[in-house]
């Protein structure tokens, strides 16, 4: 069974609310159809109700069960107005029409997710990352103890050799350029914490480099990879994560046994990594998007955002249907308390 079904088949325990931002989209359509039919939860399409109603006829979608709410017109306009308002004066938002920036879809989404209107997001379907971004990271509060966001992509290899039967958690693949080691430390915490969650395993975590366990360097990228295994391991214990964490590794050791044997590295996660770590954005996006053209096998998720007290993805415009039907389970499934996720109480 694949990570998809096998989250799907636990939130059909604990249905959720994930709204999209664009709603008059037919993937999107498409997406939420299989999420209502699958008893998941309550889609909730933004948009036109006149266009996305006659874009589901032209396309023989059945609305039933999906809920379709016009920003521009929803009885909840101006109390998210006034909850926006508020959070101007707090965090010094820019100006401009309030009604206006609520009235956006991806504002008014994030709104929702917000105030508990929702339970979880996905935006980014016809926008730029810049647009979907930016209202989530200027609006949605930090977990506790994190101070940056970052993203994760999470690939479905279907080699059962590689990471955890065959998944692979990546990051940072889409929002911190250059991180210091700080910023690569939240960025590990959170993508291991949110592995551990979705699919109750320990994480074992390689932070990646051009090298592999060189005795000594004087480049900054791979000194940076070094430290943040000392890094992780202190925050882990911190915050009571069971973890596993080595480095710096190249990414066919951390991916494969048996180069990791040929180069002598011994270790509870070279070979054996489910969590991938890059020194920058650079080699996370290039390592992402490399993967997922080079095989139709590879099935990719994501971005999920991570460091956010609540879930969200921000999806590339170029999202299949099943790409944005996998990420809509899996912030989904971030919304539920782990320990019922599991059925551990």
């Amino acid at each position: 069974m694949s990570f998809i079904n096998k989250l799907s088949v636990r939130l059909q325990n604990h249905p959720k609310r994930v709204v999209f931002a664009e709603g008059a989209d037919v993937r999107i359509l498409s997406a939420a159809r299989l999420f209502a039919t699958r008893k998941l939860g309550a889609p909730i399409l933004l948009g036109s109700k006149a266009e996305i109603t006659a874009l589901a006829n032209n396309n023989n979608i059945k609305l039933d069960g999906i809920a379709i709410i016009d920003p521009k017109t929803s009885d909840d306009l101006p109390a998210l107005i006034q909850v926006y308002e508020s959070l101007r004066r707090f965090k010094q938002l820019g100006s401009g029409d309030t009604k206006e920036i609520v009235s956006n879809p991806a504002y008014f989404a994030t709104l929702m997710l917000a105030t508990s209107r929702a339970d979880a997001l996905v935006a980014g379907a016809t926008s730029a990352s810049s647009s979907a971004l930016r209202p989530i990271l200027q609006i949605l509060q930090m977990q506790k103890n994190v101070k940056n966001v970052s993203s994760m992509m999470i690939l479905d290899t279907s080699n059962a050799n590689i990471g955890e039967d065959g998944m692979i958690f990546m990051s940072d693949c889409g929002v911190i350029p250059e991180p210091n080691e700080n910023q690569l430390c939240d960025i590990s915490y959170t993508t291991a914490n949110l592995a551990k969650h979705l699919t109750n395993i320990t994480p074992r975590v390689a932070m990646i480099s051009y090298s592999s366990k060189t005795q000594s360097s004087k480049n900054a990228s791979v000194n940076k990879m070094k430290a943040l295994v000392g890094l992780l391991r202190e925050r882990a214990r911190q915050e009571n994560l069971e973890i596993e964490v080595d480095g710096e590794l190249q990414l066919d050791a951390a991916l494969s046994s048996r180069v990791a044997q040929a180069k002598g590295i011994v270790s509870s996660v070279a070979g054996k990594a489910n969590v991938l770590i890059f020194p920058d954005l650079n080699s996370g996006n290039a390592a992402l998007k490399m993967a997922q053209l080079m095989s139709d096998k590879i099935l990719s998720y994501g971005q999920i955002l991570t460091g956010l007290s609540r879930p969200a993805a921000e999806i590339s415009r170029g999202s299949t249907v099943d790409d944005i039907y996998g990420t809509a389970v899996i912030v989904a499934a971030q919304a539920v308390d782990r320990r019922y996720l599991y059925g551990e109480e």
